[in-house]
């Protein structure tokens, strides 16, 4: 990409979007395209024709999706196939038709079986059942990934397809019906410490082990992997640790300063038991993350609850 290159980021306003929109400002780029969902709904396939009628971007980052955490995602089982199908073939296909130079999809870990081998290679795609909770988001993001192989295969597009590990930073959502584990902890200790609450409960057991990004080193890596790669392989994203969720609840509680009982509700569900990335792959192209998760959680709590 060149510095006056057309650049479109799809989903600029969700967490990933407005990282890779504050990383490509930073770098010096000049023709960055944005539209926010109220103007452009990339569901609608005759929007999106007409917008890449127009815009002719020679250059797409699709991070627009639908998301959420468990809990969204076992209620909305249809609505997250059915919008991010949508979003991903009316966007993918009319870059195709319109001749852009190259792609990053966005897609997602939780793509991987329930019980894949850890830590997670990009090969184990497919390889069994995914995770009952969220197998309509998933069935939708191997769809994307599906899409951009085969648009490589039939038409010789350059189309990359990036797996991030789960994300965290600017932008994320604390809704607590909505959000993913990391913001709804950060928010319910919070909340508690205010109120001075005597617990705070947790969903399910905490011996689920998870791996966690920095969304701005995500942002870092997609943006490497526009510029020095190309091919049909998916390429992981994360840190290559992991740590289970009492673990995590424990880093919160000190960081927050809350000094009550955490209480865990075993009758929420877990989820996969671990989902450990295989990053090998990224490492060996040059590519490893910076932020530590202990510096990057005080960095968002600061940013988010206590300079507000």
């Amino acid at each position: 990409m060149k510095k006056d290159s057309k650049i479109y980021i799809a989903g600029h306003r969700g967490m990933v979007g407005s990282a890779l929109f504050r990383l490509l400002k930073k770098e010096g780029f000049k023709h960055l395209i944005v539209k926010p969902s109220e103007a452009l709904d990339l569901t609608n396939q005759q929007a999106v024709i007409d917008f890449f009628k127009e815009a002719q971007p020679e250059y797409v980052f699709l991070a627009a999706a639908k998301v959420g955490g468990i809990e969204a995602n076992n209620t909305y089982r249809a609505d997250f196939l059915y919008e991010n199908v949508m979003i991903e073939a009316n966007v993918i296909h009319q870059s195709y038709v319109h001749g852009v130079k190259k792609l990053l999809f966005l897609a997602s870990s939780c793509i991987y079986p329930k019980l894949a081998s850890q830590p997670i290679k990009e090969t184990c795609l497919l390889e069994g059942p995914l995770e009952p909770t969220n197998e309509p988001y998933a069935i939708a993001k191997i769809a994307g990934v599906k899409l951009c192989e085969n648009y490589n295969r039939q038409y010789g597009c350059d189309f990359v397809s990036a797996m991030p590990t789960n994300l965290y930073g600017p932008n994320d959502n604390y809704d607590l019906n909505l959000s993913h584990v990391l913001p709804a902890l950060l928010r319910k200790f919070h909340e508690a410490k205010q109120t001075s609450a005597p617990s705070v409960e947790v969903w399910g057991t905490g011996n689920p082990l998870r791996e966690f990004l920095h969304v701005d080193d995500l942002a870092k890596a997609c943006y490497f992997l526009m510029q020095n790669y190309t091919g049909n392989a998916i390429v992981n994203i994360g840190t290559g640790k992991d740590l289970s969720i009492k673990e995590l609840a424990k880093l919160i509680q000190e960081i927050t300063g809350f000094k009550g009982e955490i209480v865990w509700n075993s009758e929420k569900p877990d989820g996969t038991p671990r989902k450990l990335l295989d990053v090998s792959l990224i490492h060996s192209l040059g590519w490893k993350h910076r932020i530590n998760l202990e510096e990057g959680i005080r960095k968002v709590y600061k940013e988010q609850f206590v300079d507000r």
